[in-house]
């Protein structure tokens, strides 16, 4: 194995390290300047988690040499292979970095011209010399690239710094908004505390108000074209899929053969012998999975396969390489499988494996006592309280909404739609929350007009419920918790109107699981033998008989739930143990089958996402937020995305325009539905600002209810 003496200290401790080739050697960069890059060169980031696990990036400057990437690969390899091959690998190449990248450079990232051949040294300089215009791009994703110092380079939809050494000016242009001219502030703060030490002065211009010292440095001032809009993507509903191939170097050099042509995957495709490529190049990434048990020169060419495998597709060269090590998926790469279960790997001597922002998930456990004080349990387990609160229901009818009977709240029959008031207090106010529940046999009129009866109901009421969208058998933790400790019973179809009731089928099985806040849901289903799972519990109901089965892994109150069941249904039942069922229990499922018997393997979180959508850019476009998101990163001019997995919210800012309101739950839906892994029908909740409930609030850390009390930009330009 091939050791550097800057290997020596590489993953030690957590946090970030970074190198920059130089004349083919590694040269560790002054921690003051992370986030400055050289476009002519090329550079190697190590990223080291508590777990630990490790995240290598090779970074590639715009004009760097051939000579450069080629050093700086080969040393990746090298100390991929100094950390026993278990670091996800990433290609950066400039203005096209990874999520992961970004993230951990909140202030933004800093493009300097020239490099290592040119003479330029990545030295703290108190230098009150330096002379530089940059250009500041992105309202969550920031970059600032060094341009020529003049007029020509400006425009009036963007920020600019025009920095002068000692002087530091942030000049904003008379079209560029609020978030933006934040987040230029974040890069001037940082290049006066990080690069002149704190010497340096900041200075707040308004295009049309230039000072005397940036004139003398400018000449006099032209008149500025408008700003160009930010992206040229477009929007594709194929960005999403994928394909994967498997890679192997049986014929002395590397082929790949077709596994499947697209996504979802099955996670069962990837066999631990061998190495895979799963191409999603129409969205400018293609990943390489090593396999565990795969030959030593396959993982060790790993990233070479794909560089060859692009070149062969004529993908452009700035896509995204990401190569993982089996237990070190990214939730980028998971994304393409519909049945992905994180198993709790451990790798070397009996050390559990979590990979990046996995390791902050901490999963904890339910305790509805504490619902109002922890909120970080709340948000997990989707609970805004016990469910104590005050319940209404009404049902749609004929475009309406009619009241449903006290009695038989809790009951949810297929062929209808409800509307769902619930009202709870928290912190001394009156919170409410409007669940709209569409099942899943509803007529087209009715679904359009629950949407309609919701907004006018939230209208009603002065705009502040927190509006959430419940499909059928999606139905999040809270809303079963309201009936008072009865289960939800959700009836395959029918209705409960007075005389629309159809014939319900002789034999019916109802299928009961508790969720992970104890409270329970009894879900009509197809009675047939494959449909049982030995870790719940089953109601069959059969014309002469029926029966309470309960799985080998099924809980207490599981049990307790279909007593009830049985009583709503009218029946006395028979308990039946799973392995000791009579024969008149499988002919009533029309014989024995294959069913779910393995422990449900209860998977790891996926790390929460974050999503701006905004159009600014005059086009609708929703971008992912950098690294562990918080509170300030919600942009109050925009709909910002919150997926947690299980469900979806749209915060929408106050200063969102119509566009951006309107286009969000299309978004949001559009976002579910074109999942990867098949998710659907989730959840989808509706938030304004100022009215976050705990759900919502504890996927941030420290959250601050008086935050917008005051404007962000008066905060950080009392920084100045």
């Amino acid at each position: 194995m091939v050791s550097h003496k800057e290997f020596v200290t590489a993953g030690k401790q957590p946090g970030l390290q970074v190198w920059r080739i130089e004349n083919m050697d590694l040269k560790p960069v002054p921690k003051a300047l992370y986030g400055n890059f050289y476009t002519g060169d090329a550079y190697l980031l190590l990223y080291t988690t508590s777990a630990p696990s490790y995240y290598l990036h090779m970074w590639l400057g715009e004009e760097c040499s051939q000579d450069e990437s080629g050093a700086a690969a080969i040393f990746a390899t090298q100390l991929d292979d100094f950390l026993g091959g278990g670091p996800v690998q990433f290609r950066e190449v400039q203005n096209h970095e990874s999520i992961t990248f970004m993230g951990y450079f909140k202030s933004g990232l800093k493009y300097q011209k020239g490099g290592v051949a040119s003479g330029f040294q990545h030295v703290v300089t108190n230098d009150m010399s330096v002379k530089r215009l940059l250009h500041i791009k992105g309202r969550r994703t920031i970059r600032a690239t060094e341009v020529g110092l003049s007029w020509a380079n400006f425009n009036k939809g963007d920020c600019f710094i025009v920095d002068l050494g000692s002087d530091i000016y942030q000049w904003c242009g008379s079209e560029c908004n609020r978030f933006e001219r934040l987040k230029a502030s974040q890069v001037a703060i940082d290049i006066r505390d990080n690069e002149r030490n704190g010497r340096a002065k900041l200075h707040m211009v308004e295009d049309g108000a230039e000072p005397d010292a940036v004139i003398q440095e400018l000449g006099a001032k032209p008149s500025l074209p408008s700003g160009t809009p930010d992206d040229e993507k477009v929007e594709t509903s194929n960005k999403k899929k994928g394909a994967l191939y498997m890679i192997s170097d049986a014929s002395g050099s590397m082929k790949s053969s077709i596994v499947a042509e697209s996504s979802p995957f099955k996670q069962a495709m990837l066999t631990p012998e061998e190495c895979y490529i799963l191409d999603n190049g129409v969205d400018n990434n293609v990943f390489v999975w090593k396999g565990p048990k795969a030959n030593t020169s396959e993982r060790k060419a790993a990233m070479n396969a794909a560089v060859d495998f692009i070149k062969d597709k004529g993908y452009s060269s700035k896509t995204q390489i990401q190569v993982l090590p089996a237990g070190g998926e990214t939730t980028l790469f998971k994304q393409f499988f519909c049945d992905w279960k994180d198993k709790d790997q451990t790798t070397g001597p009996s050390k559990a494996y979590t990979i990046g922002r996995i390791a902050k998930v901490a999963q904890v456990p339910f305790d509805a006592s504490t619902l109002h004080s922890n909120q970080v349990m709340a948000a997990q387990h989707g609970m805004v309280d016990d469910g104590k609160g005050k319940v209404q229901i009404w049902r749609v009818e004929k475009g309406d909404k009619v009241p449903v009977e006290p009695a038989s709240y809790g009951q949810f029959y297929g062929g209808d739609c409800y509307l769902i008031l619930y009202s709870y207090n928290q912190g001394g106010r009156e919170q409410h929350i409007i669940y709209t529940w569409q099942g899943q046999k509803c007529t087209q009129d009715e679904l359009a007009a629950s949407a309609f009866l919701t907004v006018k109901l939230d209208d009603s009421m002065g705009g502040s419920p927190v509006q959430v969208r419940v499909t059928q058998g999606q139905e999040p933790p809270h809303l079963m918790s309201l009936f008072k400790g009865k289960p939800m019973m959700v009836y395959n179809g029918g209705t409960s109107r007075k005389d629309g009731q159809s014939q319900t089928a002789p034999t019916r099985l109802f299928h009961i699981r508790q969720s992970s806040s104890h409270t329970t849901r009894a879900v009509e289903v197809k009675s047939l033998a494959s449909q049982l799972n030995s870790n719940d519990v089953f109601v069959l109901k059969c014309p002469d008989a029926t029966f309470v089965w309960r799985g080998v892994g099924a809980s207490e109150e599981e049990g307790a739930a279909a007593k009830q069941v049985v009583g709503l249904l009218k029946a006395s039942a028979t308990d039946v143990a799973e392995g000791k069922e009579p024969a008149a229990f499988w002919s009533a499922l029309g014989g024995k089958k294959e069913y779910q018997t393995s422990k449900s393997l209860k998977s790891i979180t996926k790390p929460p996402r974050l999503f701006g959508c905004s159009n600014k850019t005059g086009r609708l476009a929703v971008e992912e937020v950098p690294g562990d998101f918080n509170q300030s990163d919600l942009a109050t001019d925009d709909v910002m995305l919150l997926d947690t997995n299980d469900q979806i919210f749209i915060w929408i800012g106050n200063e969102a325009n119509d566009e951006e309101k309107n286009g969000a739950p299309k978004i949001a839906k559009q976002y579910v539905d074109s999942d990867p892994s098949g998710r659907k029908g989730l959840p989808i909740s509706t938030i304004k600002q100022g009215a976050e409930p705990p759900t919502f609030t504890g996927w941030f850390q420290a959250w601050d209810t008086k935050m917008w009390e005051t404007d962000p930009l008066e905060r950080i330009r009392a920084k100045f």
